[in-house]
């Protein structure tokens, strides 16, 4: 499940040649595509935010929060949080070269979710035997994308959900003699990995970015019209 890079390039070189507005080359292509895919993937968390607090619908394809969790499924990962210093725990590493992005789920035994408390809170807690954590209701403090466990327990005990980031897009290719004309090469290219339905999203603002990038301010107003239309349309 992923977007093609070599479809969304093809179609954005094909929309900005047509109208002659000039040329990205696959490098300037790739790292404003990078900067596109992190914009939509950091905005489902807020939009997922947004619409709990709006009614939802029963239907089968057009719940919007059915469908933004669908898309955030695609980055969840799960796994055993590493030793570190007295009951301190590192969180997983995800496989590289993925990159960790937002804690889930705390988990001790693989059966009880271990509560996120703050510092403060956790001096309170300890004042009294009843509120003091235990391992039946085992308790956590996070900072610095580490995690520590109260009370103190093994390390293969403790595992955890997370958000990994989506890995860079990048459009690669070969160029031989005498031309050296782009030849795209999918062995050592990286598709988009966002759901199948923002191929259009993401083309949109890849032209809005490629308006900047070539001064081109007409794919700039036309661009941000039709994405501002499209996120007006998402959220109403």
């Amino acid at each position: 499940m992923a977007v093609s890079v070599d479809t969304v390039y093809r179609t954005f070189l094909l929309i900005i040649n047509k109208e002659q507005r000039g040329y990205l080359t696959p490098d300037e292509f790739n790292k404003t595509a990078t900067q596109v895919q992190l914009d939509i993937f950091n905005e489902y968390f807020e939009d997922l935010n947004q619409q709990l607090r709006v009614p939802g619908n029963d239907s089968e394809y057009s719940d919007r929060i059915k469908n933004l969790e669908e898309k955030i499924a695609i980055f969840q990962e799960s796994g055993v949080c590493g030793s570190g210093n007295i009951n301190g725990f590192t969180l997983p590493v995800p496989t590289p070269p993925y990159e960790f992005y937002k804690l889930g789920t705390v988990i001790y035994n693989d059966e009880k979710e271990v509560q996120l408390v703050q510092p403060n809170e956790l001096l309170e807690l300890n004042l009294s035997p009843l509120t003091k954590p235990s391992k039946q209701w085992p308790i956590y403090t996070y900072k610095n994308f580490r995690i520590k466990v109260y009370p103190t327990v093994s390390s293969s005990t403790i595992s955890c959900t997370y958000i990994r980031k989506p890995l860079n897009p990048m459009w690669n290719f070969t160029a031989t003699a005498p031309y050296y004309t782009y030849v795209y090469n999918p062995s050592t290219s990286q598709n988009f990995e966002l759901h199948p339905t923002e191929q259009t999203n993401l083309i949109t603002r890849i032209l809005l970015y490629s308006g900047i990038v070539i001064k081109d301010p007409q794919i700039v107003q036309v661009a941000a019209q039709q994405a501002q239309a499209e996120n007006i349309n998402s959220k109403s």
